[in-house]
């Protein structure tokens, strides 16, 4: 896998091969040749035969998102043409996850991705009830996936030798091979008597890459 992280290119491009790119800083394009998956609400522009449906998550679905809280409300895009999507101006970036791999992200940062991907809503592994996410979005397949998150991220190799600390509320994703176990920096008796406000972040050991917004989730802007 791969972070391809914006482009300067803020014109309109011409017809291209099916599949997304970045349009600016701000929203992706998408060539669509068949079918294609976006965040419901999520398009701001289109231009040529598209249809646009919302899709159900069946009944299992609907059940473990009531329980679990993850979940992404999505909708289709079928037919041949452009469209461009966007959400609340967040800095969009693309993921390439290849044939064997995997990546596991927080279902409010994804924005669009190839019907070639499958997902489904995972518990992460030794992460507890963190506040990053118990439960996250597991991609797999071959395609793209178009993520969202305010600010330009952070992309963090992770290596056997240098795991990777970050806070639970400032993950986006990482790839799924990496093992995660919560981290605790200060004692209960700091806690008790003010502490640094970062007492519990989420450890990732192993070989791949974990993307951190530049600041930690608001509570008004969880959804």
């Amino acid at each position: 896998m791969k972070g391809d992280l914006f482009s300067s290119d803020h014109m309109v491009q011409p017809a291209a091969a099916p599949g997304m790119s970045l349009q600016n800083a701000k929203s992706i394009r998408y060539v669509v040749g068949g079918e294609m998956f976006a965040r419901q609400g999520s398009m701001v522009a289109y231009r040529g035969d598209l249809r646009f449906e919302r899709k159900g998550q069946g009944v299992g679905g609907m059940l473990k998102r009531a329980v679990t809280g993850e979940g992404l409300p999505l909708m289709s895009v079928r037919g041949h043409g452009e469209a461009w999507f966007a959400h609340e101006a967040q800095n969009c970036f693309i993921v390439d996850v290849e044939p064997g791999d995997e990546f596991t992200v927080n279902g409010r940062n994804v924005l669009c991705f190839d019907a070639s991907l499958s997902y489904e809503i995972k518990t992460v592994k030794g992460a507890g009830i963190a506040g990053g996410g118990l439960f996250n979005s597991l991609f797999t397949g071959h395609g793209r996936l178009g993520l969202i998150c305010e600010g330009n991220p952070l992309v963090i190799p992770v290596s056997p030798e240098l795991p990777v600390f970050v806070d639970t509320d400032a993950v986006v994703g990482w790839t799924a091979r990496l093992h995660t176990s919560l981290h605790r920096s200060q004692s209960i008796g700091s806690m008790l008597r003010g502490g640094s406000g970062e007492a519990v972040q989420l450890k990732l050991e192993g070989e791949g890459y974990v993307v951190v917004r530049p600041s930690e989730l608001t509570p008004q802007k969880e959804h």
